[in-house]
C-alpha cells in the first residue's frame, strides 16, 4: 500500500519538530551547573551536558556507555551505607522502568578505578509527548561530593569526641546518632539508642528546667546547660549536665545533645567536703595550741581552743587581725620565723619566746605548714609550750648545784650533761668571756676547773688563801655565777675545762705582793 504525500510530509515534520524540540532542550540545560543525562525509552544515553560529564570523570557522551547496560559495566554504584546498588535499582534504569524519585544519594566510581568517586544526589524527569507517551527520560545528577566528605569529616569527628553525645531529628524527635562516649558513659548500645525518642530515652528527666528545655526542642532553639539525670539500662540513673545545640544533617534539621558526666564531680565533692570536715574536726580537738592564717599577709583566720587556754587570745580577741597586731611575738622573732617560712616553705619544732595576752613570756616550739583551704594557701601554725619543761630542768639544774657545792668530785660526763641542760634552758648563754679574767684570775679558774680546793690552789700558786678566796669571788662576780659547781659549768658550756697540771703554768710570785 502507498502511503499518500500528504501523510510522509506529517511524519517528517513530527519528527522534525522532535529534533528540533531536543535540541532546544540541549541548548537551555548545557550551561547547567547541575548534570543531566537524556535517555530515550529504548535504554540509549543519547546525551549529557558537560556537568554530568565532569561528575563520571570522562569527556565524551559515548564514555557514559550507549545504553543502561554499558553505563553498569563502566560504573559502578553504592549507598552511603556502603551497600552496593544491584542491576534494576541504577537510578538510569527507574528512570527507565518510568519510576519517579528525588534525592537519591549514591556513590559513583568507574569499575576499574575504586579510589576515584563521586557522591550524586540523583532525581528523574519523564518528558511525555502529546500523547502522554514517555519521549525523553532525564536524570538530574548534583555534585554531592564536597557535601558528602564534609558529612564523613562530621561523622568522624562526632564518633571521636570524648565527650558523650546524641543527635535527634526534630520532625519526630527520634534519635539518628550516638557516639562512643555515650555508649561508654551509660552502657546502651547504638542498637537501643537509635530509632528511641527523646521522651523514650528522656535526657531531661528530673531537670528543674525540663519545661524549658522542652519547649526549646519544640522550637528547634539551643537549649541551655542544665543538670538532669539519665536513665541507664540497669534501672540506676546518672547524674549529668545537658545541652543542645541545633544543627542540620543531610540537609535535616537535627538537635545535638551533649552530656558531661557529673558522677566524678560530685565523687570529688563529697571527699573534698569529708576531708574538710576531718580537718575540722582534728584542728578543733587537737590538744596543741594551732592558728590557721592566711599565706600572704597573716591574717588570722580561725583558732582551737587549746590556742585561746595556752595564750589567752579569743576568737574576738583574733580573727581578722594580722598575728602581728596581737604582739604574740616580738619584731625579730616575727621576722625570723617569716624569714624560715620564706625560705623552706615550712617550720618544725623551732623554739621561739612567744607572749600571751597577758605578757606573760612562754618558752614554744613552733611549727608550721603550708595547707590549700578552698583553693586558697593557708598556714597552719601550732606551737607547743615547753615553758614548765624548761623550768622544770633549770630547778632541777639549781638544785644539783645548791647540793653539791663541792664540784671536785664531779665527773666530765656530769659536769657536761648539767652543760647542756643549763645552755638548752639559757639560750642566751650570757655576754661574760674568759678574755675578761685577769691573768691571775685565770690561774685560779684554770685550777678551779680541774676541782682544786682553795687550800690546793693557794698552795699550788704560792699564795695566801685569802688571796685566793679574794680572787674566787671576783671571778664569780665577773662571770655572773654564785657557786664553785655554776662556775664550771660555765666553762664546760663553753667548751673551758682548765688545762691540766702539767701545762698549767706557774706564776712565779712578785716580791713585795701577793
Amino acid at each position: 500500500m502507498v502511503q499518500s504525500p500528504d501523510l510522509n510530509n506529517a511524519k517528517d515534520d513530527k519528527v522534525l519538530r522532535n529534533q528540533t524540540d531536543r535540541r532546544q532542550l540541549q541548548q537551555i540545560i548545557t550551561g547547567l551547573t547541575e548534570g543531566v543525562i537524556l535517555v530515550e525509552p529504548d535504554q540509549t544515553i543519547v546525551w549529557a551536558n558537560q556537568a554530568a560529564l565532569d561528575m563520571h570523570g570522562v569527556e565524551d557522551v559515548k564514555e557514559l556507555g550507549a545504553n543502561a547496560s554499558e553505563y553498569r559495566e563502566r560504573f559502578r554504584l553504592r549507598y552511603r551505607n556502603n551497600h552496593m546498588v544491584q542491576p534494576g535499582s541504577y537510578p538510569i534504569d527507574r528512570v527507565i522502568a518510568g519510576e519517579g524519585f528525588s534525592d537519591v544519594i549514591v556513590e559513583v566510581y568507574p569499575a576499574h578505578d575504586e579510589e576515584q568517586y563521586w557522591v550524586h544526589r540523583v532525581r528523574s524527569l519523564v518528558l511525555t509527548n502529546a500523547a502522554n507517551e514517555p519521549d525523553c527520560l532525564v536524570l538530574i545528577l548534583h555534585d554531592a561530593t564536597d557535601w558528602a566528605g564534609a558529612e564523613q569529616r562530621f561523622e568522624k569527628t562526632f564518633n571521636a569526641n570524648p565527650a558523650p553525645a546524641v543527635i535527634c531529628r526534630l520532625s519526630d524527635q527520634r534519635y539518628i546518632k550516638v557516639n562512643q562516649g555515650f555508649i561508654e558513659m551509660t552502657g546502651y548500645t547504638r542498637e537501643q539508642v537509635i530509632g528511641r525518642s527523646v521522651y523514650e530515652l528522656d535526657v531531661f528527666e528530673n531537670s528543674d528546667r525540663r519545661e524549658l528545655a522542652i519547649e526549646r526542642l519544640g522550637e528547634g532553639a539551643t537549649i541551655p546547660q542544665m543538670e538532669a539525670e539519665l536513665r541507664l539500662p540497669e534501672g540506676d540513673s546518672k547524674c549529668v549536665v545537658v545541652a543542645g545545640q541545633p544543627i542540620d544533617i543531610g540537609e535535616e534539621a537535627c538537635m545535638l545533645f551533649t552530656f558531661m558526666d557529673l558522677e566524678p564531680r560530685k565523687k570529688a565533692e563529697s571527699a573534698l567536703r569529708q576531708s574538710e570536715e576531718r580537718f575540722e574536726k582534728s584542728f578543733r580537738m587537737t590538744p596543741v595550741p594551732t592558728v590557721l592564717l592566711s599565706a600572704d599577709d597573716f591574717i588570722v583566720l580561725d583558732l582551737n581552743d587549746a590556742f585561746t587556754a595556752t595564750a589567752g587570745f579569743t576568737k574576738e580577741d583574733a580573727l581578722g587581725k594580722a598575728i602581728d597586731a596581737m604582739a604574740l611575738w616580738d619584731i625579730e622573732t616575727g621576722t625570723k620565723i617569716a624569714a624560715s617560712l620564706t625560705a623552706s616553705g615550712s617550720l618544725r619544732n623551732v623554739e621561739f619566746q612567744l607572749r600571751n595576752k597577758d605578757g606573760e613570756t612562754l618558752a614554744c616550739l613552733v611549727s608550721a605548714e603550708v595547707v590549700n583551704i578552698h583553693s586558697k594557701e593557708c598556714l597552719l601554725m601550732a606551737f607547743l609550750d615547753i615553758t614548765e619543761r624548761k623550768r622544770s630542768e633549770m630547778e632541777l639544774v639549781v638544785a644539783i648545784e645548791t647540793v653539791m657545792q663541792d664540784a671536785s668530785w664531779f665527773s666530765r660526763t656530769l659536769i657536761e650533761k648539767l652543760a647542756n641542760v643549763r645552755r638548752s634552758s639559757m639560750p642566751d648563754g650570757g655576754s661574760a668571756q674568759l678574755a675578761d679574767l685577769t691573768g691571775r684570775e685565770r690561774d685560779v679558774f684554770d685550777r678551779l676547773c680541774r676541782g682544786l680546793a682553795d687550800k690546793e690552789i693557794a698552795k699550788e700558786l704560792d699564795l695566801a688563801p685569802n688571796t685566793v678566796r679574794n680572787h674566787v669571788s671576783t671571778i664569780y662576780a665577773k662571770l655572773g655565777v654564785h657557786s664553785r659547781s655554776e662556775a664550771i659549768v660555765w666553762a664546760r658550756e663553753r667548751g673551758f675545762f682548765g688545762l691540766p697540771a702539767a701545762e698549767t703554768p706557774r706564776r712565779k710570785k712578785p716580791a713585795g705582793g701577793n
